[in-house]
């Protein structure tokens, strides 16, 4: 029985040393996995919701009168006047000529020709580009 228990010692201190020196690299291998967790999330989530963020900032801050938006409630107007000490802008909508007040934060878009994003005109001036090149060739 001296043996057996013996033997039971000895593996268990084989087993102890083992895990002491498997400890080290095993949380080098958890905290780097923690690292590119938190970037990998960083790079997806956070990073693109800061860039729309100030996309619609910049957006809002660019509304003249005469700009046509859109409320996050559906509400078509015409930007009448704007006021940038209590952040709000007037519209007028309707055949009637209705005027309402909203905050800036409530318009979701400018539907003005010249406020629509870069990257749409962009694209619009490779295709007549395409279309110019096309109407060449059969000349």
């Amino acid at each position: 029985m001296d043996t057996s228990a013996a033997a039971a010692a000895d593996a268990s201190q084989v087993s102890q040393q083992a895990a002491q020196q498997a400890n080290p690299w095993q949380w080098v291998l958890t905290i780097g996995i923690w690292v590119v967790v938190i970037a990998a999330a960083y790079f997806l989530f956070i990073r693109p919701q800061k860039k729309r963020q100030k996309a619609e900032e910049e957006l809002r801050n660019s509304i003249e009168i005469g700009d046509d938006i859109t409320t996050i409630g559906g509400i078509v107007g015409r930007v009448i006047a704007v006021k940038e000490d209590d952040e709000t802008v007037v519209i007028e909508t309707g055949s009637d000529k209705t005027r309402m007040r909203f905050k800036k934060w409530a318009i979701a878009s400018v539907d003005t020709p010249e406020k629509q994003p870069k990257k749409e005109v962009k694209a619009d001036k490779k295709a007549d580009k395409k279309e110019d090149k096309k109407e060449d060739k059969k000349d």
